[in-house]
């Protein structure tokens, strides 16, 4: 719900939950204390995707498919707005971490030739996140594994017939 309107209300938000908005209340002091620990768990399961792809030590093309299954995983379970998250300091340091682990995986992958070498300064670390984003919400009828399929080989291949 949030994803779709983020300034949705508690009352609105409990009422897609299937629960009374005191309910809510009980746990969450506030909307912003609510969207604090659902930014909270969209970063640790980013930490543990990112962690579970082994990027450091697997093999380029196997941890590239895994962390890009776990992170469409991710998106779809945590569809939140990016950037009202990223406005608290604490969680923009997480983010900006974990964005610096894929961003040297992804060196990694050109150095060793899975990437095109010679592409402008930082374009696989922006174009990979917004592929993830289109397939998590534009292809909802594939599974994660097959989502991650369409953005590696996208990511790769390109869509050029060569």
């Amino acid at each position: 719900m949030l994803a779709t309107d983020p300034g949705a209300s508690i009352a609105s938000i409990a009422g897609e939950a299937g629960v009374d908005r005191r309910t809510v209340y009980r746990r969450f002091a506030s909307r912003e204390d609510l969207l604090a620990a659902i930014y909270e768990s969209r970063l640790t399961a980013i930490e543990h995707a990112i962690e579970d792809a082994r990027l450091r030590e697997a093999p380029v093309a196997v941890a590239l498919h895994r962390y890009v299954e776990n992170i469409i995983t991710v998106n779809r379970t945590w569809p939140v707005d990016l950037t009202r998250m990223l406005a608290d300091d604490e969680v923009r340091a997480r983010r900006d971490a974990s964005a610096r682990e894929v961003d040297t995986f992804l060196q990694r992958a050109t150095d060793e030739g899975l990437l095109r070498p010679g592409l402008p300064e930082g374009w696989p670390s922006a174009l990979l996140p917004q592929l993830m984003h289109l397939v998590s919400r534009q292809l909802p009828e594939l599974s994660a594994g097959q989502a991650a399929d369409v953005v590696v080989d996208t990511l790769l291949n390109g869509l050029g017939a060569s």
